[in-house]
């Protein structure tokens, strides 16, 4: 997700002059009933674009990782090249995903590439080259264990504009095929929706109900700052946060996306009182799942101390979402697995873990100074 508009229209080859792109094989038949189910009985841990604060976004690397640090779902983004190939990508360059401009010894690596008709400079993606939707969802299919896919069908009025189909096909229809051709189907907690889980996400409410009629996949809509309107109906946020519009839209949606400065107001980097959205959506019978969540100081409100499970713990027990957007899947994941009630397969190594806690603790009591 993100607060602007600008939308790179990418060619594949938009990387010129670096190594061949590897190819990431499409999936193989591994059977779903010998991996570990989804879990579905704490809030998801979604990765957004990969385990991006560790690992260039949206690439496979960042999402093999997000996978192995516990991620529910792997999120994207997708888009289109300009014939029409499916691929997940976000930003051009990694100056505003990285700290590379600080490095010195890259500033060799800054090159200036024509994109969308502009001339732009910076330090272009090689190592970790963009891959494509089927390429995205083989990862997932292929993980040890039952990961679902959370992709964004990002700017699909722009898209729609400029590629075209045959047959007078659209972004949405060549977005849902690439879907049913790899089994994803099945409205949520359906059988086969948890032998292969999904969410469809949009900004665009007309795309989401367009969607609609072509799968029962459940759908999310985001929802962007209060200042700029919805991109493709011009509705402005208190419009489409409405009692009167949340009735209306979760005839397609199963939850929406907001961000989370929406759903609890931010001044001088610090929380103000909550609005009552979250409360709203639940009364609807929609799940709620915020964005963005990321562990640098930068980032985390006063409120927090710079401690990330300060944060997580305040949106997870006090406000009470059914899902997290995190650039650090790990930290999440160690949170809710430190905070999980000690039920399941994991309880006798949280048990141990608990009993190891109480020697400690009582040989600190036992520690007396003087």
């Amino acid at each position: 997700m993100t607060l602007t508009y600008f939308v790179p229209f990418l060619f594949m080859s938009l990387i010129a002059g670096c190594a061949a792109r590897p190819f990431y094989p499409l999936p193989s038949k591994i059977s779903n009933e010998n991996r570990q189910p989804i879990q579905t009985s704490r809030p998801y841990n979604i990765a957004h674009r990969g385990s991006n604060g560790e690992i260039p976004e949206e690439t496979a690397a960042a999402y093999m990782r997000a996978i192995e640090e516990g991620a529910d779902f792997i999120e994207t983004d997708i888009l289109s090249s300009k014939d029409g190939v499916l691929i997940c990508f976000h930003d051009v360059t990694l100056d505003e995903t990285t700290d590379v401009t600080k490095h010195k010894e890259f500033a060799n690596r800054k090159r200036t590439y024509e994109v969308q008709g502009v001339n732009t400079t910076g330090f272009f993606t090689g190592k970790f080259p963009i891959i494509t939707f089927e390429e995205f969802i083989s990862i997932a299919l292929d993980a040890p264990r039952v990961v679902g896919i959370y992709p964004e069908i990002k700017n699909p009025v722009f898209i729609n504009q400029r590629v075209k189909w045959p047959d007078g096909k659209r972004f949405e229809d060549k977005f849902v095929e690439t879907l049913n051709k790899y089994g994803y189907r099945g409205s949520y907690m359906s059988k086969d929706w948890l032998k292969q889980p999904v969410f469809i996400q949009s900004f665009a409410p007309t795309s989401l109900a367009y969607i609609s009629n072509l799968t029962d996949s459940p759908k999310i809509f985001l929802i962007d700052d209060v200042t700029i309107p919805t991109q493709d109906t011009n509705q402005s946020y208190w419009e489409i946060t409405s009692d009167d519009y949340l009735d209306f839209i979760k005839q397609y949606v199963v939850g929406i996306g907001p961000w989370k400065d929406t759903v609890v107001p931010v001044k001088d980097n610090y929380l103000q009182t909550p609005t009552d959205l979250v409360a709203r959506a639940h009364a609807h019978d929609l799940q709620v799942h915020p964005y963005t969540y990321r562990d640098e100081n930068l980032f985390l409100h006063f409120n927090f101390h710079q401690d990330p499970y300060q944060e997580y713990d305040y949106w997870l027990n006090k406000i009470g979402v059914d899902g997290l957007f995190t650039d650090f899947t790990g930290s999440l994941h160690n949170f809710q697995d430190w905070t999980s009630p000690l039920t399941g397969k994991n309880s006798s190594d949280k048990s141990s873990a608990s009993k190891m806690l109480d020697k400690i603790a009582l040989l600190i009591s036992s520690y007396k100074i003087g």
